[in-house]
């Protein structure tokens, strides 16, 4: 495992300082939002813009990529990533900080697709899995820790928005100093979204609604802790339980899906993300920080792992020349429903208070997993024998370099599996 790792070491030690201040800044908005008494739909709509720049980087980054190359585009796109924080705390309009958040989401899919075509470039067909499951315990690790340093000041200053600045712009210079090779120049992949339904209707709407609970959470988590409990440090209390709770599941979630099937264990975490979003609803009134720690987990334990599954299950029935098409595919539709997702709950909040964040996301989870119980009734599953490795699963769910790696590679991965 040392040796896999030293040729990247420099790479995701500019990862983690990235995502770190990603993590802070992710929080630290809607945070702030509430402070300023912004309505649940001007959050909703603040939340919706990161997904909708998220989703643009995801078609028009590689093509900035071959354009001017990785290091550059990577310099640029952090630069301006750094730049977004400080005029979130020199700027505070619901409308102005719906453009900062396009212009975020926008940068760091870029930035994604540098660093994970980067890694791969890296990485050998015997350690790619030891490679990226560093890279991802190391992301979700330290988005948790950025949204704990919420507590170290007053998120009504510009003081924690300086500090989001300065660990996203520290991230350029262990990337751009490094002595390690660059990757080839990625290749853009067609999507086809009536064959991706065709290939995997359990996958694909998933995939959209995941997007829809997760991007809802995302953008509106702090607000509702904030709203219910008055308490600031435990809205950064319970993110980070969600985010390490996820991370801890991630794993053994897909491997337990590798050996009794994709869309059972799908239904169980689905149903399993329902009932944690309806206890916390029920405890709404009385959280503490126990409860806050322990019904966070829950939900990211259940409800972090639900992508890469589907993505699994789709990827299970795709013909060899589709991986990378299905797997580009997916992450557009998670990037829709998170784009939706936000401004959905949004609405339901604001008629039915804060509570209806979670209300909204036990809803879809239900619906998810009755869809996928009547997919069951429809097909079976796929053999044991055309699973694809979840390891490449799990980097689709996190991130969005699969939407333009070379087709080639793609399929000799496969092949060589």
């Amino acid at each position: 495992m040392k040796n896999a790792l030293i040729p990247v070491t420099a790479l995701l030690f500019g990862v983690a300082l990235l995502l770190t201040g990603q993590g802070l800044q992710g929080t630290l908005v809607p945070v702030r939002a509430s402070l300023e008494n912004f309505s649940a739909l001007s959050m909703g709509f603040i939340g919706g813009t990161y997904y909708l720049g998220f989703t643009l980087g995801c078609l028009k980054g590689g093509e900035l990529v071959s354009r001017v190359g990785h290091v550059r585009v990577f310099a640029a796109m952090a630069a301006l990533a750094s730049a977004v924080p400080l005029l979130h705390g020199m700027i505070v309009e619901p409308m102005v900080w719906s453009g900062f958040r396009f212009l975020t989401g926008f940068c760091f899919a870029v930035l994604y697709v540098v660093i994970e075509s980067w890694l791969n470039e890296l990485s050998t067909n015997e350690n790619r899995s030891t490679v990226f499951s560093a890279y991802v315990v190391i992301s979700m690790s330290v988005l948790a820790i950025g949204q704990m340093l919420l507590l170290i000041e007053d998120p009504g200053s510009l003081y924690l928005f300086a500090v989001a600045a300065v660990l996203v712009s520290v991230a350029v210079v262990p990337v751009t100093l490094t002595t390690a090779p660059l990757p080839e120049q990625p290749h853009r992949v067609d999507v086809d979204l009536r064959r991706l339904f065709y290939i995997s209707p359990a996958g694909t709407i998933a995939s959209l609604g995941t997007g829809l609970a997760n991007g809802a959470f995302w953008a509106l988590g702090p607000y509702f802790t904030v709203g219910v409990t008055g308490n600031l440090s435990l809205a950064a209390w319970f993110m980070s339980a969600a985010v390490l709770g996820g991370a801890l599941c991630q794993w053994p979630v897909g491997h337990l899906s590798d050996r009794i099937g994709r869309r059972g264990v799908l239904i169980g975490c689905t149903l399993g993300s329902s009932i944690a979003a309806f206890l916390i609803v029920a405890f709404a009134e009385s959280l503490s920080f126990v409860t806050v720690l322990a019904l966070g987990a829950a939900w990211g334990a259940f409800a972090f792992p639900q992508y890469s599954i589907a993505v699994a299950n789709a990827n299970d029935f795709a013909e060899p020349g589709e991986y990378v098409m299905v797997s580009s595919g997916l992450l557009m539709l998670f990037g829709i429903g998170a784009i939706a997702g936000p401004l959905l709950a949004s609405m339901l909040m604001t008629g039915v208070g804060f509570v209806g964040l979670f209300i909204y996301t036990g809803l879809i989870h239900l619906l998810i997993a009755a869809y996928i119980g009547f997919r069951v009734t429809r097909r079976h599953s796929a053999p044991a024998e055309m699973h694809v490795d979840y390891n490449e699963s799990v980097l689709a769910a996190h991130t969005t370099s699969q939407v333009y790696e070379e087709e080639s590679e793609e399929l000799h991965l496969r092949e060589t599996h």
